[in-house]
């Protein structure tokens, strides 16, 4: 005789196993000690407010999880960086050494992310980059234990070239600080535009932070260029906007740059800016459903407009989450989590983006306008641009 199964039973045996399983994950990630975040941002100088707006955007995401992720409670241990490399090393190996924390999250100077990148493969540390450029984070200094949520310098760069060449320009002047950043976005500029057939005729820089600009100024007044692409982010793209406004040069010279040049920056440029066109990954209609629950809960939570950084250090929580999530909160299933963290496809309000096998955003690049205190969306300048990732070892 065959003994039949009591439909009734056997599901709800099933229900009390799964609720078991369940109970025995969320068992282990209660159990467990908080994940310790080190922030490595600028919280004094030239870039402090970007350090802010960072460090805001990823304290949103996790305040919206409820405080944790996988189950477990986040801690968080900050160091300034002072935007200074000599004392990068430093400065990260009290996060790493001093505080023992599980992930790093820095910064915006690309000379101070570099170390902080030398620092993290050597110790084989998790590290997410919030913001800094420097093509070799994702290009020569790859890891499987490194990751981007920004861009390189070479993304926007690039997509500015090929505007201004598709507009017509036939020469360009560039000009930067003298830095890994300034030098990268500006290669970035030269090799969009030259493809699209223009030609950069003179590369100017200055001392970072220097913000004394008139005498290359004047050398660009009397060259004449047809357009000028500069990139200084912070209070240096204030006073440069301004600076060149101001000599007159706007009236018959296009000034172009990549969005670090308008964004957390409008409000003080004033009048300046306006009308200027700028290439970033993020822009202030995009109007979809992600972006406008986001830039409602960050006026909500801080009292200001997200930017650009806001959104770059919420990605970061994002991914950071993606990862421990797909562990149940064990991170000591490193591999795992570095896998899933690698194959995230991010829901943020720049629009969806994947990871290249570096570990940098694959993702669209938006042309903007500058219009009263935003950078209006003009049209995606190029859809998802990934970096070439040059001299990157690891896949």
């Amino acid at each position: 005789m065959t003994r039949r199964t009591n439909p009734i039973l056997a599901s709800s045996l099933a229900l009390s196993l799964a609720l078991a399983g369940l109970g025995a994950s969320d068992a282990f990630a209660q159990g467990q000690a908080p994940i310790k975040v080190g922030f490595m941002l600028p919280a004094t100088g030239t870039y402090a407010s970007l350090g802010n707006m960072i460090e805001n955007g990823f304290k949103l995401y996790i305040a919206e999880q409820g405080g944790k992720i996988g189950g477990r409670d986040v801690q968080y241990f900050k160091v300034d960086d002072e935007s200074d490399p000599a004392k990068a090393a430093d400065n990260v190996n009290k996060l790493i050494k001093r505080d023992q924390v599980d992930v790093l999250v820095g910064t915006v100077h690309s000379g101070v992310a570099t170390t902080m990148a030398k620092v993290a493969r050597d110790t084989n540390t998790l590290l997410i980059v919030p913001n800094a450029g420097a093509d070799v984070i994702t290009g020569a200094m790859c890891a499987k234990n490194i990751f981007r949520t920004s861009f390189t310098n070479w993304q926007p760069a690039f997509a500015m070239g090929k505007v201004a060449a598709e507009r017509g320009h036939k020469n360009a002047v560039t000009i930067t600080w003298n830095y890994a950043a300034g030098n990268e976005s500006v290669k970035g500029f030269q090799e969009g535009f030259e493809k699209g057939g223009g030609k950069v005729t003179q590369n100017l820089n200055l001392p970072f932070p220097n913000v004394e600009f008139q005498a290359l100024l004047t050398q660009i007044a009397s060259q004449k260029p047809d357009a000028v692409y500069a990139f200084f982010a912070g209070g240096g793209a204030v006073k440069f906007v301004k600076d060149y406004v101001a000599a007159g040069l706007n009236k018959t010279i296009p000034l172009y740059g990549p969005g670090f040049l308008t964004d957390g920056t409008l409000e003080a440029q004033g009048d300046a800016a306006q009308g200027m066109l700028t290439t970033l990954h993020y822009a202030d209609n995009l109007n979809n459903p992600r972006d406008n629950a986001f830039r409602l809960a960050f006026a909500k939570a801080y009292k200001t407009n997200a930017d650009v950084y806001a959104v770059q250090g919420y990605d970061a929580a994002q991914l950071l989450a993606t990862g421990v999530k797909a562990v149940n909160g064990d991170i000591g299933k490193r591999d795992q989590m570095l896998a899933a963290m690698r194959g995230a496809s991010i829901d943020s309000p720049r629009g969806k983006f994947t990871l290249s096998p570096a570990g940098n955003p694959v993702q669209d690049i938006y042309l903007r306008e500058v219009k009263g205190n935003l950078n209006q969306n003009k049209g995606v300048a190029i859809k998802n641009l990934a970096d070439p990732a040059r001299g990157c070892k690891q896949g």
